[in-house]
Parts: C-alpha cells; structure tokens; sequence
C-alpha cells in the first residue's frame, strides 16, 4: 500500500489540508482558500515532480481557462440573480403553497420542494438555507411546525440543491479531465433528475412523518390562494423551466437526433460546440428575462447598475471554479487518478463493498466542514478514480458522489446552514437538532449513495 502512494496523493493531501485550515480555521472564503491551496501545490509539483514549476502553472491555468463549464457557472450564477430580482423563486413558492398547503404540515412540504428549486439555481447550501428559511421557516412556525422542527427541515434540505441539475458541484465534475472524457454532460443530466427525485421523494417522506407524529393540522383555507388563483397570478413563472426542457429536447430523444443530423449536416463544427450545460443557463435566463420583464429595469443605467450588483458573485464564483480545474489539471500531471485508482483497485481484491463504505464515510465526513463545492474540488476526481477502478460506470460515479455531498449544512457541529436556519428560526440552542438532523436526514442520504454505488438503486444512463 505504502508504493502506491506517490506525489500525486501526497499533493492532494496537502491540497485538502491547505483548503481545510484556511476555511475551517481562519475562516477565509473557499475561493481564496482554492487559490492558495492551488499555487501551493504548484511549487510542490516544481520542486519535487520532473516538471518545470513554469510549465506546471501554464498548463493547468490553461486548462482552467479554457473549461467551458467555468463560463456556463457564469451563466449560472447570472440567472440565479435574476431569478431573485424577478421574484421567480417566490412565486413559485406561493403555488406550491396552493396545491401543498392545504395539507397537514403542508409548509414543510413546500419548504422542501422549494429547496430543491431553489437548488437548481444556486451551489450553496448557505445560500439555499437564508433564501429558502428566510420565506418558509416563519411560515413553517406559523403554520404549527416548532422551531426545532422548522430549523431542522430547513438545514436538512440546505445542500439538497447538489443533486439537482445543474448545481455547481455538478458542473465541477463535469470539467474535471478525467470527468470529461468519459461522461457526455446530457447523461449526468438525466441521470442525476433520476435519482434527485427518489431523494425528495424521500425527504417528502420525512415530513409526512414528522408531520403526523407532531399532530399537525392543515392551513386554514381562509389563508390559502385558491390554484387557479394562484396560477392566475403567479403561473407565469413556470415560464422558466422551458429553459430546461427547451435544450434537453433539443439534445436528447427523437429530437434531439434531428436536431444533431440536422445541424451536424449543415454545421459540423458549431454544433460539436453545443454543450447542454452552456445552453440551459442561458435559456433559463432569456425565459426569467421574459417573465420577470415588469421587475427589471426599462433602461441602460438600471441594466449597467443591476450587472455591477452580480459582479461580487461572478468573482467568488469564477475563482472558485478557474482553481478547482487548475488544481484538477495539476494533480493529474503528477499521477493523482492513477495512484487513487491503483490504492482502491488493491482494496477491491478485497471487497468493493469495503470500497464504497469507505467512500461513502469518507466524503460525509468531509462535507461537514466543507462546501459541497470545495468538497468537490477536493475529492471529486480522486472518489471518479476509485469508484471507475472497481468497475462502476461514469454515470454511477458521479450520481452517487453528488448524492453524498448533498448532505453540506446537515452535518454538525460545523455547518453553516444549520446555523443560518437556527438565526433565522430563533432557535437559541442548535444542538437540540443535532441528533434528528444526523438519523433523519445525514445518515439516510449516505445509505441512498452507498446503493448506488452498489447498483442496487439503478441509474438512468448506466
């Protein structure tokens, strides 16, 4: 075991180690922690690796660069906002409320869906924790949730959003060198929906039981919109999600084949450039332009003031993503895939179950203190190697990883949205949910990848 241990995982290591001191530790953004980490192990690889420290730099930076899905997370981030500014994610929330409400517990339902919405959006569990809490934990307490139970939805749903298309863990994966060039972005896609709706079917199922066990009652009528009311005046904002349907059609399907002979005939190289994850990002925010057109401004200075406002998140978002491909693109060069591939190939002699249990602990374990998407950065390539060397296909690999990371704000003590749940919900002591958060929400979701990765759940596209 000793032999097989080279450059390669001694450099992710201190890649890991390096992220986790500076965020954990000195509380320094993930962003500037990626970026020290990557520069770090950059003169590592020049000191120690046959390569020139120039020549590590210039490749993996270009590497970063030239990724497309650094410029798709752009989009990304972009159509979030505006998704915010437009008010779309809220009124989608109140015809949820219409259909849901009426049930018993029938907020924490729509806290639920909302989250995973609100996920498809955005890659931070803090910030799924603060927009979603911010509308339905009031509204959970309101409705008869205590405030423990309210907190607890809301923080066990935070990092749901990471097994939903697109977040940014996913687009993480997706530039990854290794990643890349197995795994066509339209089969992550479909695969990662698959298994994202048995994940809220099961959270769904969290609240009908707590639900029941609290004795909850359902809202009053007199304070629900009725649905087509609802729809009347919100349904307008189902308008966006033709902005995934739209490039998944176009992609995927009979359709998708007529669009692929059709443009490859007359196009050959525009249509090699197509990717689903650049284009449904952009879609989406033409889609939000439109619906949302009344809550944007009407002229050049409202536009230039609104674009200005994003900028911060362009920069945080940016680098985080030019770093996790840089460092991606450095560790390869020193042998990183090969040496995890050949430790867990010596493992499955063994059992691949042993191979799963470890990862699947292993990457639970490092989403506490860690973002899902410095989580990814991390370990994404290193957990693809070692599940493609006992034999999983790439598909399987990266459900199941995105699945284990989706557990970010759930795991105590140092999780961030949980703390932003309880700040939000009043909840003097956050402790107090600790337990529920680990048996209702943390250790299931750890149990749903391990059957993944041990086929037993299947996966679309494997």
């Amino acid at each position: 075991m000793g032999s097989m241990i080279g450059l390669g995982i001694i450099s992710l290591l201190l890649y890991v180690g390096i992220i986790l001191f500076l965020t954990v530790k000195l509380k320094r953004r993930a962003s500037e922690a990626m970026l020290w980490a990557y520069l770090i192990i950059v003169v590592v690889a020049g000191l120690f690796s046959k390569h020139s420290m120039g020549a590590i730099f210039v490749k993996s930076s270009t590497y970063g660069i030239h990724s497309q899905v650094v410029y798709a997370a752009m989009a990304f981030v972009f159509m979030s906002y505006l998704m915010e500014k437009t008010g779309v994610i809220l009124r989608l929330v109140n015809i949820l409320n219409s259909i849901i409400g009426r049930f018993p517990g029938g907020s924490g339902y729509v806290s639920t869906i909302g989250s995973a919405l609100f996920g498809m959006v955005s890659g931070s569990g803090s910030g799924n924790a603060a927009a979603i809490g911010s509308i339905t934990i009031p509204w959970m307490i309101k409705s008869g949730w205590s405030v423990e139970r309210a907190t607890l939805i809301c923080a066990g749903n935070a990092g749901m959003g990471m097994i939903f298309p697109p977040s940014t863990s996913m687009l993480l994966l997706l530039g990854m060198e290794s990643i890349e060039k197995e795994l066509p972005s339209g089969t992550l896609y479909v695969g990662l929906l698959g298994a994202a709706l048995i994940i809220l079917v099961y959270r769904l199922g969290i609240i009908y039981y707590l639900a029941k066990k609290d004795g909850l009652k359902p809202i009053p009528r007199s304070k629900i919109l009725p649905l087509g009311r609802a729809l009347k005046e919100n349904g307008s904002s189902l308008l966006v999600f033709l902005g995934v349907i739209v490039p998944l059609l176009a992609t995927m399907g009979p359709t998708g084949d007529w669009v692929k002979t059709a443009l490859n005939s007359s196009f050959p190289k525009a249509f090699k450039s197509i990717s689903i994850v650049f284009w449904i990002p952009i879609v989406m925010s033409i889609f939000t332009i439109i619906e949302g057109w009344s809550h944007l401004p009407h002229n050049i200075n409202g536009w230039a003031q609104l674009i200005r406002e994003s900028i911060g998140k362009y920069a945080d978002v940016g680098m985080l993503l030019f770093t996790a491909y840089a460092a991606s693109g450095v560790l390869n060069q020193l042998g990183m895939t090969n040496e995890v591939k050949n430790i867990f190939t010596h493992l499955g002699t063994y059992s691949s179950l042993l191979v799963i249990v470890i990862i699947g602990v292993l990457v639970t374990l490092m989403v506490g203190p860690f973002s899902g998407t410095a989580t990814t950065s991390a370990l994404g390539a290193a957990v693809y190697a070692a599940l493609r060397a006992i034999g999983l296909p790439p598909v399987v690999c990266c459900v199941a990883f995105l699945n284990l990371i989706s557990n970010e704000g759930a795991i105590p003590p140092n999780a961030a949205p949980l703390y932003i749940a309880s700040g939000i919900s009043g909840l003097d002591d956050p402790s107090k949910i600790f337990k529920p958060i680990l048996l209702f929400y943390v250790i299931p979701t750890m149990l749903i990848a391990m059957l993944i990765m041990a086929r037993i759940i299947p996966i679309i596209g494997a």
